[in-house]
């Protein structure tokens, strides 16, 4: 029988029950493919992360329940929070990852952890009646992404209440669709599907942020950027653009401590 130790994070929130949850399996040397995917279709979670300790910079590797992805931000905070709360001294500040998206970083500032992650390059679409249909409203401008598209609308208010049609967003040629505008109280807020991965709304995307922070920064010429994924459970994300870098900083709580038993 083989035990592998398992944490549930709730990240990109300062309390429970909010933000996005995420499941975190240290390793000392990786599992089986199919048995990854097996733990993550079990936890039924939006990702869990597996993280090989006996590898520096420290091997990272996500699932969905249906599939491994390239990035992903939550869970990254999540493994982040973990190894600092359970497996590093005190005095670490900064961890590093090596992933399918390259070299990543997080950084413990204070109480909030901040993701160092390549950034992405919004590229207009031009004719994007498919994403009209896909999200049931006409957005006013929509770009492209490397793994999704990003789909501006008017306000918070139309964000909030959009009803989207899965089927034909899962037919999209796409990780998922983001929806964004000017926030009331925040620089922008966003939502984000993603039916394709086994994820019809995704609670709080941190690798979604990739792509909404070049673009807002450039529209509101600022660098920092205070945002807020309006999903059912919601999410706070601290946004900076560093040239080709994007910081993503929230906080995270422990939910859950517990062991599998295969």
């Amino acid at each position: 029988m083989v035990k592998i130790k398992l944490y549930q994070i709730d990240a990109f929130s300062n309390q429970l029950f909010s933000g996005n949850p995420a499941a975190v399996c240290p390793l000392e040397k990786w599992l089986p493919d199919e048995i990854m995917q097996a733990i993550a279709m079990e936890n039924n979670l939006a990702e869990t992360a597996f993280v090989n300790l006996d590898s520096y910079p420290y091997e990272l590797r996500w699932f969905t329940p249906k599939t491994e992805v390239d990035l992903c931000g939550h869970a990254t905070l999540a493994t982040a929070k973990v190894l600092f709360d359970r497996y590093l001294k005190k005095e670490r500040t900064e961890i590093s990852f090596n992933s399918r998206s390259g070299i990543l970083r997080a950084n413990k500032q204070d109480e909030k952890i901040f993701l160092d992650f390549p950034r992405d390059l919004p590229t207009p679409v031009l004719n994007f009646d498919f994403v009209t249909n896909a999200i049931c409203l006409k957005p006013e401008v929509v770009f492209k992404g490397k793994d999704d598209y990003l789909a501006i609308l008017k306000s918070e208010t139309a964000v909030k209440e959009i009803l989207p049609d899965f089927t034909k967003l899962e037919a999209l040629d796409c990780r998922g669709v983001i929806v964004s505008a000017p926030g009331d109280k925040y620089d922008f807020v966003s939502r984000f599907f993603a039916p394709q991965t086994g994820i019809n709304e995704d609670p709080v995307t941190g690798s979604a942020h990739t792509l909404l922070t070049p673009y807002w920064s450039e529209r509101l010429r600022k660098k920092k950027l205070n945002a807020f994924q309006c999903s059912s459970r919601g999410g706070l994300l601290t946004c900076q653009l560093l040239n080709d870098r994007v910081l993503i900083g929230g906080k995270a709580k422990m939910f859950l401590e517990g062991t599998i038993y295969i």
